[in-house]
């Protein structure tokens, strides 16, 4: 007979045959003792009085054909109830009391928790001995979980693999393959995923599994999550209640995550609501609010109501309703320092200035402060120090409770400022070419010195000004590990991806600017890696044929001096117009004068002719009514002039990266001054300023303003037309041609001469799309006057369009793709002589600013 039955779960099992450790054969439920067999020891019979006894253990697998997956030895290492067995094997009779019960269910848990199991069931069948004796067989009726071999994801395709893969190593949920199946980890996936569809707007997003046997063996199986994303949820209208102090579309623009739909949100995902996104906006409401001085500030979960969902079952409108609590704007009491030692409590006073006892309370400011104070601890070595402003509200018993009819609260600013911290060593990881000492002359910071944090700041934005390795995060680029053993020593370790700066190029090209060009040249700006710039270069294309070899020491002798030289020889063909051939050479030396200046003082002498003018040009009749048209084209002056020219200028530069910056400006100041050793006599200063701001993590703005004026001097009363102003192509106005914007003169059917002053002011939305690649809405204007003539806003040409930029590893250079449309091409000739077009496409190379 059968007895006792205990299960894991409700799942029924179905009776199979055993995989028993005594030698019994299984008929219609009883078992009976085997046949003997050749060399195996006979079974030890029990007196024949005796009470029933714990003859057997088995274990079977019926809903997998009794095939198990672990071996039978894997489950005996959890039971203790086959050593009973043994024991009666060996003629110590174990009786079948409640004792043994007792272990069978302690070996039903400790199964149960090896995870190894979906359902566990342990029956009790009699085997008599064959003089009557009752004896008690415990079988163990086990179903496996299934192993899993290929899990896949499938019904929407918001997220691919490795995004699900990411997200689920971050908040910790282990789904492998080749593991048995847990309904927890399942369970923690399904919600992970809902999370994730919800937090891209799918909110009634439906999640569930199935599991698929597979070929190759018993409980193999392929888990397959189905994801049904179902209506996306869009924010259409969000209103706030509550709101006195503040309109909504104030508090709306502090929202960064939940905003309403708009033109773009195909593209841009905005108005999707994300349950996460919001809680982050509640935190931005109420940090604003208490900016303003509303410290009491709260703001409730939304109310949704949602409209009925789009025909096409895609798209489902809510209704934001935000509860907001305002509370009172509190003005400043008294303002007290506690815990400062190292800075003076004057230097405290003045950064946090405003600040004010009877003025408002602003969170905002006093956090800005806050950072303000840790950086000017920072620089002291104190790089630990931490601060809060700890605000206590008066009591209305207090006699100076309001303030002008408002609440107060009483500040003091709580500062833990740490001990001081020295460097210990500084050490780079990565520079494989580059030498340490080019590296360690940008650190501004020295072995044994102090650790001054705000010079950390400083090395980084150096070292990527450099553009010798991949762009470093100016915040968490160099590793601090205290020094084991000491309590106020650093080391400091920086980690380098070099960059490929040696490049030996041949090949073919074409831009706006070069035409069709062939390319042999080797550059570099790490010769050696010591720091220095080499360029050899020989370019021979339809409208350039440039050849060059320049050098440049950043160091010169051991000091941040800069020394360079070069010599070239370039022909440029504009289309249509003229030829300009020049040789020369010259030389250069550079110091600093600040932190991020620098004065340099070059010399340059070059010998210019023109040839291959444009027929137009060389009119008698053109030329009788334009005397100064012959000289400017040098004519009957062997076609040549001189130029020995000296430029100082001087350069205020803390732009980020020289080929992907993001932040930082850029002011320069030359000015040109051409006469002793050579015919032609000017001089020429130009003015420039470049500004990046960081809008958003991979969004920057970038403006860009430039003057030049150029006037002859001395025995040089007309300046020859290579040397006039001029603009268009991509490095000024993009959507014109080379020298297609400048004063023309009518009876060169429109031939742009040239002028001598101009203004040029660009403007960038640079969307880094990944390190290699931006999008930049860009916006030119730009205008040339000529000599006696006033600038004028009517004669100012614009071109604005978008430009995909990305980096070229062969060419060492960004590569572009542009599209401009120009508003204002009336008048304007392109390179062909043909009516300016109002959009065009254009590819070059290289960046506008």
């Amino acid at each position: 007979m059968r007895s006792r039955v205990f299960r894991a779960a409700c799942v029924a099992v179905a009776a199979g045959s055993w995989l028993s450790m005594t030698p019994v054969t299984v008929v219609a439920g009883q078992a009976e003792p085997a046949a003997q067999q050749p060399g195996v020891p006979e079974e030890p019979m029990p007196p024949a009085d005796s009470p029933p006894i714990f003859r057997s253990l088995a274990l079977s697998f019926p809903t997998q054909g009794n095939v198990p997956t672990v071996e039978t030895n894997t489950y005996l290492y959890y039971m203790e109830s086959d050593e009973l067995v043994d024991a009666t094997q060996a003629g110590n009779f174990t009786l079948y009391d409640d004792a043994v019960e007792k272990v069978l269910l302690d070996d039903f848990q400790r199964l149960w928790d090896t995870d190894f199991l979906n359902d566990i069931a342990i029956e009790i069948v009699d085997v008599p001995y064959p003089n009557g004796v009752i004896g008690k067989q415990a079988v163990f009726l086990l179903d496996e979980r299934a192993r899993v071999r290929i899990i896949t994801f499938e019904g929407s395709e918001q997220y691919d693999r490795t995004e699900i893969d990411e997200a689920m190593v971050q908040v910790g949920v282990e789904l492998r393959t080749d593991t048995r199946v847990d309904p927890g980890v399942i369970r923690n996936t399904e919600g992970l995923l809902r999370s994730m569809w919800g937090e891209k707007g799918y909110q009634f997003a439906e999640v569930s599994h199935e599991l698929t046997p597979m070929a190759g063996g018993p409980k193999i199986a392929q888990l397959v999550f189905n994801i049904d994303e179902g209506p996306k949820v869009e924010v259409h209208d969000i209103e706030f209640v509550g709101n006195d102090s503040m309109s909504a579309g104030v508090l709306k623009k502090q929202m960064t995550n939940t905003r309403e739909r708009w033109l773009l949100s195909l593209i841009t995902n905005r108005g999707a609501y994300r349950p996460l996104g919001f809680e982050q906006d509640a935190d931005a409401l109420v940090a604003h609010y208490r900016a303003s001085g509303y410290i009491d500030a709260q703001v409730g979960l939304p109310e949704l109501e949602y409209s009925e969902v789009s025909a096409n079952g895609k798209k489902r409108p809510v209704r934001l309703r935000i509860p907001v609590t305002e509370g009172e704007r509190y003005r400043v009491g008294t303002v007290n320092f506690d815990g400062e030692g190292v800075v003076r409590l004057e230097a405290l006073q003045e950064i946090f200035s405003d600040l004010q006892p009877g003025g408002y309370y602003q969170e905002g400011k006093v956090r800005d402060a806050m950072q303000v104070a840790q950086e000017a601890y920072g620089s002291g070595g104190y790089y630990e120090m931490t601060g809060f402003p700890d605000t206590v509200r008066r009591e209305d018993d207090h006699p100076e409770a309001r303030i002008e009819g408002d609440p107060v609260v009483d500040v003091t600013l709580r500062l833990q400022e740490g001990q001081q911290y020295f460097v210990n060593r500084i050490k780079f990881r990565g520079n494989n070419t580059t030498h340490d000492e080019v590296i360690r002359r940008e650190i501004g910071l020295v072995e044994r010195g102090v650790f001054d944090t705000s010079a950390l700041q400083y090395s980084v934005r150096r070292l990527n000004q450099l553009g010798y390795f991949e762009p470093l995060d100016e915040q968490n680029a160099i590793q601090i590990e205290k020094r084991p053993g000491y309590d106020n020593e650093v080391d400091l370790t920086l980690e380098l991806t070099e960059a490929n700066l040696n490049q030996l190029t041949f090949g073919a090209g074409a831009s706006q600017f070069d035409g069709f060009f062939l390319q042999l040249s080797f550059q570099t700006t790490n010769f050696l890696g010591r720091g220095e710039s080499l360029s050899v270069s020989v370019q021979n294309g339809e409208r350039i044929k440039n050849y060059q070899l320049s050098f440049t020491e950043p160091y010169l002798f051991n000091k941040p001096i800069t020394g360079g030289l070069n010599i070239f020889r370039r022909d440029i063909r504009f289309i249509n117009q003229f030829t300009q051939s020049s040789i020369g050479g010259g030389g250069s030396i550079g110091f600093r004068v600040g932190q991020w200046s620098q004065m340099f003082v070059a010399y340059s002498f070059e010998s210019t002719n023109v040839r291959e003018l444009n027929p137009a040009f060389l009119n008698p009749d053109i030329l009788r009514f334009n005397p100064f048209l012959a000289d400017a084209l040098l004519l009957g002056q062997d076609s040549a002039r001189t130029i020995s020219k000296v430029i100082p200028s001087f350069r205020l530069n803390t732009v980020d990266h020289p080929i992907f910056p993001t932040t930082g400006k850029s002011y320069s100041l030359s000015i040109e001054l051409a006469g002793v050793g050579g015919n032609t006599k000017f001089y020429k200063p130009v003015a420039e300023v470049i500004w990046y701001l960081k809008h958003a993590p991979r969004l920057s703005f970038g403006f860009r303003a430039r003057a030049e004026y150029i006037e002859p001097i001395g025995s040089t009363g007309v300046l020859p037309i290579f040397n006039l102003l001029t603009m268009g192509g991509e490095f000024s106005l993009r959507g014109f041609d080379i020298r297609s914007i400048g004063p023309s003169d009518p009876d060169l059917f429109g031939l742009v001469i040239g002028g001598n002053k101009s203004l040029l002011f660009n403007a960038e939305y640079l969307i880094s799309i990944a390190n290699p690649v931006r999008i930049i809405l860009f916006a030119d204007t730009g205008q040339v006057a000529d000599f006696g003539q006033e600038f004028s806003m009517s004669r100012f040409r614009s071109s604005t369009g978008v430009e995909l930029r990305f980096f070229m590893p062969v060419l060492n250079i960004p590569f572009r793709l542009i599209y401009a449309w120009n508003p204002s091409v009336e008048g304007i000739l392109n390179d062909r002589f043909q009516p300016q077009e109002s959009t065009v496409f254009k590819f070059g190379v290289g960046t506008t600013f």
